[in-house]
């Protein structure tokens, strides 16, 4: 497995990454199968190890503190804080009083004094993010923390984090973990452009599109929406839904493509985000071992131009064919109230 300089930490990391969400309750409930899995990884390569908080709320993060007992100065070591982790107010976002909080929280459950990276896993628009730098700041210094990035920013954020950061004298972002795969390209206009100006490391997540590209789902075939991915977002599978077709059309092209050259389509997907010149680390998410070796069966795919080349033709660059669930929307999007003027204030004249 090769490695690569994660931004300018200077943390060297493999190109793939070993992504956590699925284990726990929300995956695999097996804590003893789930630790074998992260052992192989870690036995394959793979030295980046991505969790969160909320992954199975805490539960992932108490199973990568088993399989890293022993092995912990081997490993790089990355989780989240932002979604809330508990009733009521102020047990979630990217305040001071919650961050300081919730490290202590994840160090805890992962059993370790310190953690590599240590990512805002979304915006808050809420907080001011000088306030966020600040107390991420205060972690690097004190030891807890040795960098933190951010996750799902979109690229005016980013921007604006790195001016407050050299504004106030605060640490910076060091990373930023996208959502990038075959069929959702939309950050190659905007989030990977800024992420390299700034010498910002990239994590990417999600490259087989929540499983869309996982081979599973193919035109004209029948498709289960009462279970697995399906059956938590049914009209993203559904081929009755109006611009789903453009996906499974995609997906057929993806394959031949796959077929000639001599990969699966999963393989394809795990190595077309690493042909970035912006991305660092493909992150896969395998909820058993037989995903795991599948994902890995293809580490030393490379895609040459005319492979990417054909790609560009299939989906072209900065196009999201596939929105990945849990994006940050902002809210002059999400709140109507910001797009509308009152009643009587709407008409020209």
């Amino acid at each position: 497995m090769r490695h690569r300089v994660l931004g300018g930490t200077g943390i060297e990391v493999s190109v793939h990454a070993l992504g956590t969400m699925m284990f726990g309750a929300v995956g695999n409930p097996d804590h003893d199968d789930c630790v074998r899995i992260i052992h192989a990884a870690l036995d394959r390569g793979i030295n980046l190890v991505d969790t969160a908080d909320m992954y199975s709320a805490g539960e992932s993060e108490v199973i990568v503190g088993k399989a890293l007992r022993g092995r912990r100065d081997d490993v790089v070591l990355a989780t989240k804080v932002h979604f809330p982790m508990g009733e009521g107010p102020n047990r979630g976002g990217n305040s001071r009083r919650w961050i300081v909080r919730a490290v202590e929280d994840s160090l805890r459950r992962l059993g370790t004094d310190w953690i590599d990276l240590y990512q805002v896993h979304r915006p808050d628009h809420t907080t001011d993010v000088e306030e966020t730098l600040g107390v991420l700041t205060d972690l690097v210094r004190a030891g807890k923390i040795r960098a933190f990035g951010c996750s799902t920013f979109p690229a005016e954020e980013i921007v604006e984090a790195q001016h407050a950061a050299q504004r106030w004298a605060l640490g910076r972002f060091r990373t930023e973990q996208p959502p990038y795969s075959l069929l959702a390209r939309g950050v190659e206009a905007d989030v990977l452009p800024v992420c390299q100006r700034y010498g910002m490391g990239v994590l990417t997540w999600s490259p087989l599109a929540s499983g869309f590209l996982s081979g599973r789902y193919r035109a004209g075939a029948p498709v289960d929406l009462t279970s697995g991915r399906p059956a938590l977002t049914p009209a993203r599978f559904d081929p009755a839904v109006l611009g789903n077709d453009a996906k499974y059309r995609a997906v057929e092209e993806l394959v031949d493509l796959a077929d000639k050259l001599g990969c699966t389509l999963p393989e394809l997907a795990v190595a077309f985000p690493a042909a970035h010149p912006a991305v660092t680390s493909v992150i896969i998410g395998p909820r058993t071992m037989a995903q795991l070796d599948g994902l890995l069966a293809g580490a030393a795919l490379t895609l040459d131009d005319e492979a990417l080349d054909r790609i560009d033709e299939i989906v072209p660059p900065g196009t999201d064919l596939y929105a990945p669930d849990g994006v940050w929307r902002p809210p002059a999007l999400t709140d109507p109230t910001r797009r509308r003027r009152p009643t009587g204030d709407r008409a020209a004249a």
